[in-house]
């Protein structure tokens, strides 16, 4: 595994959790440099300073023994290991040291084990582990033992500890501090990043405003710039060709008009069925316009959203005395924000081409994961794989059956992709599962 994969696995995907990362790594890095040369280094020389301080009691001790002898040292050993000086002395009379290593600290043995032994010259063998507040030395006699038992504290350093403790809460206050400024740093940057996917799911952010940093206020303005460009192209867009629509719609009125006093004849019928496709084309283009642009998003309950339209498409049917048959299917409640008007169209645009090249639909919608899945299933004869991305665009029909004949002007998908990806989603086709098209809307939640 290469090292760009372990931080892609490993590392925080977040700008807060990597900025905490950057911030924590170096200090807990001093934090056990520090604590190293404290605890271990320190602690190393004040234990040895101190061992060596009750190393010479015990020489002293030790001259005593080889100069008043053993019987008057049994008399006088506990004046010489008074409980006041922190040590306990007894003779342990037929009896040796063990003959295990000495359990105690590295530097403990050094001067116990080895400078104490080269001092009196007797084996000396000491236990730091046994006893909870004292340290068992062991010196061998002739045929007994000296065994002194002397307060932990006189030979060990029990207070480098607090030293450690002050340096640890001292980083956590730092630490502490740190998040808390680092987190007031990100939060223009969170709702920055909020306000851009709101938007480009189709909704309104009313309530953002440039905060934070220079470098994140300047991002926030080109952000809001942006935002109000693409708003004022759309609506210039839509504007444009409603206008155009409404100026096209006043001649064929007109002649809308000419025709009804012509009388009925073939060639009028003829005109009439151009005006009428006309104006279907009229629709369409100004519908594709519209797809973006004008409506707020609101929650709306997608689940009622298809039943209506499965409704209306079976009246559709009905009307034009065909039978089509529309099923609708869902998993749960799904209630989102979505411009009602613009899905409605999406949505409709890909039942009514079901239902153009086949005999039914079915609607099922699920949430998965972050977003809610509307699938469309036809049983037509399908979109060959190769032209189901040229079919989104614009103005493109297939041959065969997808003519102007077929009322069909080629927005219809074009339509319903744009309306899905100014919600932050997407159409895909694929093959139904009754054997003709499945368009899928992916909605993120």
């Amino acid at each position: 595994m290469s090292t760009r994969s372990i931080s892609r696995r490993y590392l925080p995907r977040g700008l807060f959790g990597r900025s905490l990362l950057i911030i924590v790594t170096p200090m807990v890095l001093l934090q056990a440099a520090v604590s190293y040369l404290l605890f271990d280094r320190q602690w190393e020389s004040v234990t040895t300073r101190m061992a060596r301080g009750v190393s010479a009691q015990i020489s002293m001790i030790m001259t005593t023994y080889r100069s008043v002898g053993p019987d008057q040292f049994v008399k006088d050993l506990p004046n010489l290991t008074d409980a006041s000086f922190g040590m306990r002395g007894a003779l342990l009379p037929n009896t040796h040291i063990p003959d295990t290593e000495s359990p105690a600290y590295d530097a403990l043995k050094q001067v116990f084990v080895r400078e104490l032994s080269s001092r009196i010259g007797r084996p000396v063998w000491i236990d730091a582990y046994s006893l909870p507040d004292d340290v068992d030395i062991r010196v061998q006699l002739d045929s007994s033992v000296i065994r002194f038992v002397v307060e932990r504290k006189r030979v060990v350093s029990t207070n480098t500890h607090i030293w450690v403790l002050w340096i640890s809460a001292g980083g956590i206050i730092l630490l502490s501090v740190a998040i808390l400024f680092l987190r007031n740093q990100i939060r223009p940057i969170e709702r920055l990043a909020d306000a851009a996917e709101a938007f480009g799911k189709g909704r309104d952010v009313p309530d953002f405003h440039p905060t934070g940093a220079t470098e994140v206020r300047r991002a926030a303005l080109a952000f809001l710039d942006m935002r109000e460009r693409i708003s004022r192209f759309v609506q210039q867009r839509t504007d444009m060709l409603a206008g155009v629509s409404h100026d096209l719609r006043t001649p064929l009125t007109r002649i809308k008009l000419e025709l009804a006093m012509m009388g009925e004849s073939a060639e009028a019928q003829a005109l009439k069925a151009d005006i009428a496709e006309m104006e279907h084309m009229l629709d369409e283009y100004l519908a594709f316009a519209r797809g973006q642009g004008g409506e707020p998003a609101a929650d709306t309950d997608i689940g009622q959203l298809l039943r209506d339209i499965a409704t209306n498409a079976g009246r559709k049917a009905e009307g034009q005395g065909v039978s089509k048959a529309v099923d609708v299917k869902l998993a749960g409640d799904l209630v989102m924000q979505v411009r009602p008007n613009a899905m409605r169209r999406c949505l409709t645009n890909l039942v009514d081409n079901a239902l153009r090249y086949g005999n039914r639909a079915e609607l099922t919608a699920a949430e998965k994961g972050n977003a809610v899945e509307i699938v469309v299933d036809d049983d037509g004869p399908g979109i060959p794989a190769d032209k189901r991305e040229e079919v989104f665009r614009p103005f493109y029909r297939l041959e065969g059956g997808r003519t102007l004949a077929s009322g069909n002007v080629g927005l219809g998908l074009a339509i319903a992709r744009d309306i899905a990806r100014g919600h932050g989603g997407d159409v895909t086709l694929s093959d139904s599962r009754f054997g003709g098209l499945r368009a899928v809307v992916r909605l993120p939640v």
